[in-house]
């Protein structure tokens, strides 16, 4: 019997875990020739949610859960947790309900008929229209710089083969991001279209500035461009300084007694290409932080508790 891998990080969940797990096992019962886990990884909850799995996995030898130390960031925990699966697939699925659990079936359908990844695509969702507004701007701006090709409105929710996860897993990233991943691996991606209902319960942990870290971390792991354009820009500017500087040159010896250069062009001009230096160190900055991710090597996360696993000898192949 083919086994089947349903991945859930969670924070601060307390209303929707339980809920979601219900919900998993409802959709699992309709597809009696799969066995399946259920592994949800906790990003160190400061509400009653490690409470709630521990009375969960107690009851349900299916539920698997890993409770880390601390908050090492969604990123990756999540990662971690994927890698922690031992089915013949993984599915990816949010803790909100955001992500359909109603879906399953029909990842597991595009599976069977030989795909690899099927991902969920958002065509539109119940969030704010700014939000979905501001999303679609990310992913075009991403899509213009990138290197390789990437995909609108997927979240990461969807099934991916066991011989993908081992290929991620393999590459040994430092804070894994699953799309930018599979777009630079080539493989071929089936797409399961829906329409993204609103958060169940509770609040999002994400907020401006973590929205904004992932953004940069995808723009910077995915292209060189940005350098690229740092480096033209530093080139069209100095031919603009020197232009500039050549006709003021020009204009005093003409005019040397009425024509006066005054502070302001000065000032102004030395305010523009400080912030432009500064945001260009900046931008470097972001590529040089990168590497050093790459250079120390650190766990993804530290466990503080797993709990429905098997012996932890049996999961060396698993361990990052």
């Amino acid at each position: 019997m083919r086994k089947l891998s349903i991945l859930t990080p969670c924070y601060n969940e307390e209303e929707n875990v339980y809920a979601l797990v219900e919900a998993v096992k409802k959709t699992m019962q309709t597809m009696s020739s799969y066995s399946y886990e259920h592994v949800i990884i906790d990003n160190c909850s400061t509400d009653k949610t490690r409470a709630i799995l521990r009375k969960i996995a107690a009851e349900d030898k299916n539920v698997k859960v890993i409770l880390n130390v601390r908050n090492f960031g969604p990123g990756r925990s999540g990662a971690y947790g994927f890698f922690q699966t031992s089915g013949d697939a993984t599915i990816c699925l949010a803790c909100d309900f955001q992500d359909p659990p109603e879906l399953i079936p029909d990842f597991v359908k595009k599976w069977e008929d030989g795909a690899l990844i099927v991902w969920g695509k958002k065509t539109g969702s119940e969030e704010s229209r700014l939000m979905y507004f501001t999303r679609s701007l990310y992913y075009k701006i991403i899509k213009t710089f990138s290197d390789s090709e990437q995909y609108d409105h997927v979240t990461g929710f969807g099934l991916y083969d066991r011989s993908v996860i081992k290929q991620m897993l393999a590459a040994d990233e430092p804070d894994p991001n699953f799309r930018n991943l599979i777009s630079e691996f080539g493989y071929p991606i089936e797409f399961i279209e829906y329409n993204q209902p609103s958060r169940r319960a509770g609040k999002s942990s994400y907020n401006f500035i973590r929205y904004l870290d992932t953004a940069i971390n995808s723009l910077v792991n995915t292209s060189r461009a940005p350098l690229r354009i740092a480096t033209l820009f530093g080139f069209f500017m100095s031919g603009v300084s020197f232009l500039i500087a050549l006709i003021y040159f020009i204009l005093k010896l003409i005019y040397w007694d009425s024509f006066i250069m005054g502070t302001a062009p000065l000032v102004i001009g030395l305010f523009f290409l400080g912030s432009v230096q500064l945001f260009f160190i900046g931008l470097l900055g972001e590529y040089i932080g990168g590497i050093l991710n790459r250079v120390v090597k650190r766990p993804l996360v530290i466990e503080q508790e797993r709990i429905n696993f098997e012996s932890k000898e049996e999961c060396d192949d698993r361990t990052v």
